[in-house]
């Protein structure tokens, strides 16, 4: 037994996870708090592989869509606090470090996606049932998660500019203030959603488009997403050293633009190669908003760790928010069609780049030991 999901469907899924991941966003620095990052990212892990495997007993044994989306409700949350758990860690590394190592922390992210893509292709072509197939990712999630978690730094990040008694007064409240207050943190929050939206739509609606509307079989669809992810990777391996040679505005608005024309000729690619060439350049294109935009908000000196977490808050909701959106459009008017929305979006981000990647001040250096 399995879900049968028309396009819309697929779109109430993704919002089911999405719901659930603002709501982690809201209570990861909660989390953070009352565990501390080791135990914080031990629980997330161990969480998200449990989730995952009972998805695939809800897919393929009880065919229930409710239970289903109840299912990603919790994955989301557990995934996205889990996630902004690891961002302030990395941030706080990358701070220690003094030079860009965000975007090659987020390129294993990656890299675990393109192993995803890979197996997700294998499992298709063998016909492996989803429960199996869920069940074993669930349990490697878990297995991994509980081994490479001892490499979490676990550094303190600075308490918040002006706050006597630390995080623990910093309220939602006094941070959503600080948030209209603050222009420039806007725009990276701004910049960091477009990128991600044109990330997250990529990661959901790839495949199917390939295979829906530009004919592919669902293998080479999933090639095709392999290929958008491997790209991502490289951008995110390379990045890192190209923005300290090179600046976050000048690298930045490059990849986006590589990034919107790859999407414009994804949509209308005339032959089979013109598809995977949109792909890698979109993948290219979003390879280091996300990452980027964590560093650049990251670089305050007193008040990194808030600003990352409302950073985060944008780009989760947009990241999250966004694949449902397309879901519903293409349903209406075809998935393609409904890539012109992430295009527009792309070129306005494109706009505020140069802005929101203006970083404040020198950035700091690691001490010399002799």
């Amino acid at each position: 037994m399995q879900l049968e999901l028309s396009t819309s469907d697929v779109g109430i899924l993704l919002f089911s996870l999405a719901i659930g991941s603002i709501g982690g966003l809201a209570f990861a620095p909660g989390i953070l708090a009352r565990l501390g990052i080791r135990r914080g990212i031990t629980l997330g892990m161990l969480s998200m592989g449990a989730a995952l495997a009972v998805l695939g007993g809800m897919t393929e044994v009880l065919g229930s869509t409710v239970g289903a989306m109840a299912i990603l409700v919790f994955y989301g949350f557990v995934f996205s606090a889990t996630d902004v758990m690891m961002n302030v860690d990395g941030a706080a590394v990358e701070r220690s470090l003094g030079k860009t190592v965000l975007p090659m922390m987020h390129a294993f992210f990656s890299f675990g996606t393109i192993i995803g893509a890979v197996l997700g292709a294998g499992a298709s072509r063998l016909d492996i049932d989803v429960m199996w197939n869920f069940a074993v990712v669930g349990v490697l999630i878990m297995g991994l998660g509980v081994y490479f978690v001892r490499n979490v730094s676990g550094l303190e990040p600075p308490p918040a500019q002006g706050s006597a008694t630390g995080p623990a007064a910093d309220t939602w409240w006094r941070r959503l203030m600080a948030l209209f207050r603050d222009g420039h943190l806007m725009l990276i929050g701004l910049m960091v959603a477009g990128l991600a939206f044109a990330e997250g739509t990529a990661n959901d609606w790839l495949t199917i488009a390939s295979v829906d509307d530009h004919g592919f079989t669902e293998a080479t669809g999933a090639l095709v997403f392999g290929a958008f992810v491997a790209a991502m990777t490289a951008g995110r391996i390379f990045g890192g050293p190209l923005i300290d040679r090179l600046g976050h505005k000048r690298v930045l608005v490059t990849m986006g633009i590589l990034g919107l024309a790859g999407i414009v000729l994804f949509i209308l690619a005339p032959a089979p190669w013109a598809v995977f060439t949109g792909a890698l350049l979109w993948g290219l294109g979003g390879s280091l908003g996300f990452p980027v935009g964590m560093s650049v908000a990251a670089a305050h000196p007193t008040d990194g760790p808030r600003r990352v977490g409302i950073v985060a808050v944008f780009g989760y909701s947009s990241m999250l928010i966004g694949p449902p959106v397309l879901g519903f459009l293409g349903e209406h008017f075809g998935v393609l069609k409904a890539f012109i929305l992430v295009a527009a979006i792309l070129l306005l981000t494109l706009l505020i780049t140069p802005k929101a990647t203006n970083v404040p001040g020198p950035r700091p250096t690691p001490e010399r030991i002799d």
